[in-house]
This record gives C-alpha cells, structure tokens and sequence, in this order.
C-alpha cells in the first residue's frame, strides 16, 4: 500500500510533465513572451493558428523581432504569406534593415518580389551599396588593317533595385561589353591605334547604354589587358590564294581532260575514216572487173590506171626515202 501510494504522485508528476511538454511543443509561450518584451505585436492565437497552417513559429517571429529592433514596421501576416508563397523571410528582412542603413528606398512589396524571383535581395542591396567588379573573359577583335587583338576588360557595376524584377543579368552585361568592344577595335584603322589608347574603347563601349534592360548599372568600364595575337589579315589572302589556286588547277585539269576526250574522239574518226577507205579499196577491183565484164572500160585504161597506180606508189616511196635520209643528216 505504502508503494502504491508514493508510485501515484510520480505517475501524476510525470503526466503533468509530458503534457505541459506537449502544450508548450504545440503552444509556443515561450516565444509569444519573447515577442511581446520585444515589442512585436502578435497575438497567441496567432501562433497557434501558424502551428496549424504548418508554419514554423519562429521562422517569422525571429525575423520579425529583428526588424522591430531596426525600427521597421512589418506586419506579421505579410511575412508568413511570404514564407508559404517559398520566399526567405530572414534574408528579406535583413535586406530591409540593410537598405534602410544605407538609405535606399526599398519597400517590403519590391522586395519580397525580387526575392519570389529567385534573386538574392541582400547580396542586390550589397551590391547596390558597394559595386562590384564582373571581369570578361577573353575577346577577340580585328582592326582594320587585319591585326587581331586580344582584350580583357573588367566592369564595374552597382545593382539597379527597380530593374531586379525582368532585369537581365550579369550574361548580358558581359556579352554587350564583348560586343562593344569588337565594334569599336573594328572600327580603327591599326591596332596600333588601339594600343596607344586603349582607353578609348572604354569610352565608346561606355557611351553605347549597355546596361538599358538590365539589373545592372554600369559604373565604369576598364580595359585591363590588350594583347596582340595573329595577323588575321594576312592569313586570310593566303587562304584566298590557295583557293584561287586550287580553282585554277582544277580547271586546267577540266581542260586537260577535255582535250585529251577531244584527241580521243578524232583519232576514232580518223580511225573511222580509214576503216572506210580500206573498205572502199577493197572493193575497186571487184568494180574494176565489173566494168570490164560490162565494157564500160577497155583494156588501154585498165592498164592506163595500173601504170598511174604504179607511178604514185613509186613516188611515195622515193619521197619516204628522202625524209629517212635527212632525218639521218640532221
């Protein structure tokens, strides 16, 4: 009996214990009497109703504090629609305090909409008060005269608060710079030129407003490097020569094949035509008998034509004879 009851406060204790635990788990006292010595409005049902919306207490109350301490007056409700919408309530608030530091106008609406946006809002308000430096990469350019320059640049820009939401990024920025750049070394008639002034280039890639449509406003542009590479010009008459030539030797060829198909074709006439003699002479005595069966000639011319065969023959070797001979003299 004595067990049982000393054993029933214990039992009692610890239910008081777990269930105390379970309120103050679901009911966050601790954090409404933090808020209110803090001097931030909010109600205990409030916190209750952000337990049963699934809603993190101290993600907005913490914050919410924070900006009270800075002298910022937000509403509650306006931070936790932020925090269900997937927007960082710590990091908008701490943007707020920092633009209200340095005296940048920035609204809680704008700002939870560059953050919605998936831009980083304290590093644009960081970056609005101190710029930053975006280095480009390697450009290309050719002067007029064929000389090809190497440039790096490096651009100093400063955040445009308004122009966060649908701006373009720091992509644009550093194709626009590129793109100046090759316009204007382009544009110059030596490279020297480009070398002795090449703040120049600055200068004019400056006045171009590369920075309309951006999040970004350009400060300054410096050109950090000029180098010079390879004679683009040159190489690109050698290259055409050695097309010219290539397109030359391939109408020589096309004529040289041409000619000899031509030489071809005439040797088969030729070839053509002989066979045609030889058939013709083969029939002559045949006509010949013919004419002598049928009397169209009597003997005398027959043999008249025999005589003048006879004659040719012998002419055309003596005349053979002769080109032998002073071949051989010479």
């Amino acid at each position: 009996m004595d067990s049982l009851f000393v054993a029933g406060p214990l039992v009692i204790l610890v239910l008081i214990i777990i269930g105390a635990s379970i309120f103050l788990s679901f009911f966050p006292i601790g954090l409404w009497v933090t808020a209110f010595f803090s001097g931030v409005k909010i109600k205990f049902t409030d916190l209750i109703g952000m337990k049963l919306r699934r809603v993190r207490p101290s993600r907005i109350v913490n914050p919410a504090i924070k900006a009270t301490k800075a002298g910022l007056d937000l509403d509650i409700s306006g931070l936790e629609a932020h925090y269900l919408a997937g927007g960082n309530v710590n990091t908008l608030v701490d943007a707020l305090i920092a633009a209200q530091r340095a005296n940048i106008p920035l609204h809680f609406e704008r700002a939870a909409a560059i953050d919605l946006a998936g831009r980083n809002v304290l590093e644009a308000v960081q970056v609005s008060v101190n710029p930053k430096v975006i280095e480009t990469p390697n450009i290309s350019a050719v002067a007029q005269d064929g000389i090809e320059v190497i440039v790096k640049a490096k651009v100093t820009v400063r955040a445009n608060i308004d122009r966060l939401v649908g701006g373009a990024g720091e992509e644009t920025i550093i194709a626009r710079v590129g793109e100046g750049i090759v316009t204007t070394v382009g544009s110059s008639k030596s490279y020297k030129s480009v070398l002795e002034n090449p703040d120049s280039i600055s200068k004019v890639v400056l006045e171009k407003g590369l920075d309309s449509g951006t999040a970004y406003e350009i400060l300054s542009i410096d050109i950090a490097d000029v180098d010079v590479a390879r004679n683009i010009g040159a190489r690109l008459q050698t290259d055409q020569a050695e097309a010219d030539k290539r397109i030359a030797e391939a109408k020589a060829s096309e004529r040289r094949a041409m000619a000899l198909a031509r030489e071809q074709e005439m040797k088969a006439e030729v070839e053509a035509m002989r066979a045609k003699v030889v058939e013709a002479e083969s029939e002559v005595p045949l006509a010949m008998a013919e004419a002598l069966k049928n009397g169209n000639i009597g003997a005398i011319d027959y043999y008249k034509i025999k005589n003048l065969n006879s004659d040719t023959d012998m002419r055309t070797s003596i005349s053979k004879s002769t080109e032998k001979t002073k071949k051989a003299e010479n």
